[in-house]
C-alpha cells in the first residue's frame, strides 16, 4: 500500500483552475479564464441549437477544453509516464455533475485514455450562459448517425461508404480547423466546421506534445452532436491498423494509445449515458480491415477514384514539411508510412512531390528527401524510424510467441468492449494481422533490399 502511495507522490503534479471572468482562483494553481483563454462563442454554438438549448452542451465543451489544457500544460516525466492532474471546473448544474456515477465514469475515461491520475472538481457557475441564437443549418429530417469528418483518408472513405448505405441519415461533423465548409452548390453546411471552442493566449505554455486528450475532445464533440441531433450512433472511421495498432504495439516506453480503440469509446458511451441519459453507440465499420482494403472498396464509390488523392494523413505542421513554399506530407511518420503502405496495397501510386521523403527506395532516408529540404534532424529521423518499426512490429505479432499473450489479452478486451464472442474476435483480429503482414511484406519487396526501410526492419 505504501509503495503505491509513494508512486503517486512521485508523479508530477498538475493543478488547473478554470475560472469565470473576475474570479481570482486558487493560489499556486494554473489559472485559465473562460472568455479569455477558452472561447466558446454563441456563433460556434449555433450548430448545437437544432433542438432545445441545454447548458450541458456548453459544460461538456468547457470540460473538453479543460482536459486538453491540463493534459498539455505539464511535460511528462523523463522516467515514467503518468502525472497527477487536478482540474476545477464551473458548471451549470453542479449537483448533476457531482453525481458519483458520473464523476467515476469520467475519471475512468480520462485515466484509460491518458495514463494519468485525474481528479475533477465541479463548482457551480456564478453566471448562467445565455442560449445562443437559433441555428440556420438545413439539417436532414432523419438524423441517426454522426461521423467525425476531416481531411484524412480514413474519414473520407468511411463517410462515402456509410453515406452509400444511409443517405441523408448521416451527418458529417467537421472536426478540423476549416470554416465555411460548403458541399458543392448546396446550402447544407457541414455542422461544427471547427471544434466548437478555441484555446488562446497561452504562448508556449502548452508544452506536452503527446496530447492524448485529443481523443477525448473528438469523442465528446461527436457524442454531443449525436445527442443533440437525437441520434444514437457515431461512426469511428479508422481502419484496423489505426484503431488497434497503437495499443497492440505501443511506441517505446509510452503508455498504450487508446484514442481510436473500442475500449475507450465504450468508456465514453458509459460516461455520456450517465450524464445525458441517452444511449450513444460508437461503431467501427472498418475495424477488421486494413486501410488498404478499405481504400480498394472506396475506389468504387462515386468520386472515390479521385477523392482519395486529395486527402491528408500527415500530422506535421506546414513549417515542418514545406518544400519550396508548398506544404507537403512528410512521408515518413507513422501516419504517412501507413498511408503509403495502403496506397501500394490498393494498387495505386502518388506523385513523388506528395511527400518530403520522395523516395522510400533510397539507401538512406536523407538521400530520399526532396532537394532543398533542410529541416531533417534528429527528431525527424526518430519519427521516421518509429513509423517504420511500428508497422514492422505489427506485422510480426502473429509469428512472435513473445507477443502472443498481448494479442490474446487485447482480443479479450475487444470482446468485452464490443459485446462480441471472444472466439469471433480472436478470428477477426488474426485475419486483420495476417492481412497487414501480407501487405507489409509485399511493400518491403516493392521497395527492395537496398531501401533504408528494409534495412531498418533488419
Amino acid at each position: 500500500m505504501s509503495g503505491g502511495n509513494e508512486a503517486i507522490r512521485e508523479m508530477p503534479g498538475v493543478n488547473v483552475d478554470i475560472l469565470e471572468a473576475n474570479q481570482r482562483g486558487r493560489r499556486g494553481w494554473h489559472k485559465f479564464v473562460v472568455g479569455k483563454h477558452i472561447k466558446i462563442s454563441p456563433a460556434t454554438l449555433q450548430a448545437y441549437c437544432l433542438a432545445k438549448w441545454e447548458p450541458v452542451a456548453f459544460d461538456l465543451l468547457l470540460l473538453a477544453a479543460a482536459v486538453e489544457i491540463a493534459d498539455r500544460i505539464q511535460r511528462r516525466p523523463s522516467l515514467g509516464w503518468g502525472r497527477d492532474i487536478r482540474v476545477r471546473l464551473p458548471v451549470h448544474q453542479v449537483r448533476r455533475w457531482k453525481d458519483r456515477v458520473i464523476t467515476t465514469r469520467l475519471v475512468s475515461v480520462l485515466e484509460l485514455l491518458t495514463g494519468d491520475r485525474w481528479t475533477i472538481e465541479f463548482v457551480g457557475r456564478q453566471k448562467v450562459v445565455s442560449a445562443p441564437p437559433q441555428a440556420s443549418l438545413n439539417m436532414p429530417r432523419a438524423t441517426s448517425v454522426v461521423l467525425p469528418f476531416s481531411d484524412g483518408l480514413d474519414s473520407r472513405m468511411a463517410a462515402a461508404l456509410t453515406a452509400a448505405k444511409l443517405g441523408k441519415e448521416l451527418v458529417r461533423v467537421r472536426l478540423g480547423k476549416k470554416f465555411g465548409d460548403w458541399r458543392g452548390n448546396s446550402r447544407d453546411k457541414l455542422p461544427f466546421t471547427a471544434v466548437p471552442y478555441q484555446i488562446k493566449g497561452f504562448g508556449k505554455r502548452l508544452v506536452e506534445t503527446t496530447a492524448r486528450s485529443r481523443g477525448f475532445k473528438f469523442a465528446i464533440v461527436s457524442g454531443l452532436a449525436a445527442y443533440l441531433f437525437k441520434g444514437s450512433r457515431v461512426i469511428v472511421p479508422e481502419s484496423g491498423q489505426g484503431a488497434l495498432g497503437p495499443v497492440l504495439v505501443p511506441t517505446g516506453q509510452a503508455y498504450e494509445d487508446y484514442r481510436n480503440h473500442p475500449r475507450f469509446t465504450a468508456e465514453v458511451e458509459s460516461f455520456l449515458f450517465a450524464l445525458l441519459g441517452h444511449r450513444i453507440n460508437f461503431e467501427f465499420p472498418r475495424l477488421w480491415y486494413t486501410k488498404g482494403e478499405t481504400l480498394k472498396v472506396f475506389l468504387n464509390t462515386p468520386g472515390g477514384a479521385v477523392d482519395w488523392a486529395t486527402t491528408r494523413s500527415c500530422w506535421q505542421q506546414s513549417r515542418q514539411v514545406s518544400v519550396g513554399g508548398k506544404r507537403r506530407q512528410c512521408g515518413f511518420c507513422a501516419a504517412c508510412m501507413l498511408r503509403r503502405l495502403s496506397v501500394h496495397a490498393a494498387g495505386l501510386d502518388e506523385p513523388a512531390d506528395t511527400y518530403v521523403c520522395e523516395n522510400l527506395k533510397s539507401s538512406s532516408v536523407e538521400l530520399g528527401l526532396a532537394s532543398g529540404y533542410s529541416k531533417f534532424g534528429k527528431t525527424q529521423r526518430e519519427y521516421a524510424l518509429a513509423g517504420t518499426l511500428h508497422l514492422d512490429h505489427l506485422a510480426s505479432l502473429r509469428s512472435s510467441p513473445q507477443h502472443l499473450r498481448a494479442v490474446r489479452r487485447n482480443a479479450r478486451q475487444l470482446s468485452k468492449s464490443l459485446g462480441i464472442d471472444s472466439e469471433e474476435v480472436a478470428a477477426k483480429l488474426d485475419r486483420l494481422l495476417m492481412q497487414h503482414e501480407l501487405e507489409w511484406k509485399n511493400f518491403l519487396s516493392y521497395l527492395g533490399p537496398k531501401s533504408f526501410v528494409a534495412k531498418w526492419t533488419e
